[in-house]
């Protein structure tokens, strides 16, 4: 990978660059107790819907499961790339001391996006 390349990974895209990390925060705060309420809904589907469909016929549901895990298995290497590509630069240039100690991976629009999006990600994919 020559250095162009590589600055094009390492280059922010608007929608990164427009993230807005305080409402993202503020909204954090204000619904954080609503996890209890999807994780105990989460349970009674599953413990529900297993009950409801025993004595019921198998459903063939390969082909969605398999487009399902695609979809989550493509954001995690998007966000992985994104965000390993940034930490990758900065291991390599300045060391791994700096890549610890160096708060700017933690601020940047790239990272803050996609942690943000990681997180709200597992709520879906408990389904």
């Amino acid at each position: 990978m020559n250095e162009t390349d590589f600055q094009l990974l390492l280059s922010e895209y608007s929608f990164e660059r427009r993230f807005d990390e305080r409402g993202a925060i503020e909204w954090m705060q204000a619904n954080w107790s609503k996890s209890f309420v999807f994780s105990a809904l989460y349970a009674a589907l599953v413990f529900g819907g297993r009950h409801y469909m025993k004595p019921r016929p198998k459903m063939n549901l390969r082909r969605p499961l398999v487009l399902w895990s695609l979809s989550l298995a493509l954001f995690s290497i998007i966000g992985a790339v994104r965000t390993g590509s940034y930490m990758f630069h900065v291991l390599s240039s300045s060391g791994f001391r700096q890549s610890i100690c160096d708060q700017s991976f933690y601020n940047g629009p790239v990272s803050k996006f996609w942690a943000y999006a990681f997180v709200l990600s597992k709520a879906p994919e408990l389904g």
